[in-house]
């Protein structure tokens, strides 16, 4: 069975091929300097032989965990507003809220110190 020669005049083409032959680039030369995983790995000078080393893949832990993942069903108009400003309206929304519940507070602690 005989290979088409198949006609890539695209810039996505060129881009493609040209990712193609660095990526075979690097292969051959990772493949020249295998390292054993039995050998302990050099630290540079400076840094703490006690630092953690993030596995490839693999998400290190969130500097400050501040926030908790929750599932909530908000009204579709609520959620069009917020969508509708463009990225970020997570963020914005939080905001929103967080001014609510400090004013809430406020006025709990305002209508108790009367």
């Amino acid at each position: 069975m005989k290979k088409e020669a198949v006609a890539t005049s695209s810039t996505f083409g060129k881009e493609r091929k040209r990712v193609a032959r660095v990526a075979k680039a690097v292969r051959a030369k990772d493949a020249e300097n295998v390292r054993d995983a039995n050998q302990p790995v050099e630290i540079a000078p400076g840094v703490s032989g006690k630092a953690k080393v993030r596995q490839p893949g693999r998400r290190g832990p969130q500097k400050l965990p501040t926030k908790v993942a929750v599932t909530v069903r908000y009204s579709p108009e609520v959620l069009d507003y917020f969508k509708a400003s463009g990225d970020g309206w997570q963020t914005r929304m939080n905001d929103v809220l967080r001014r609510h519940v400090e004013e809430q507070v406020q006025q709990h602690q305002q209508h108790r110190a009367a």
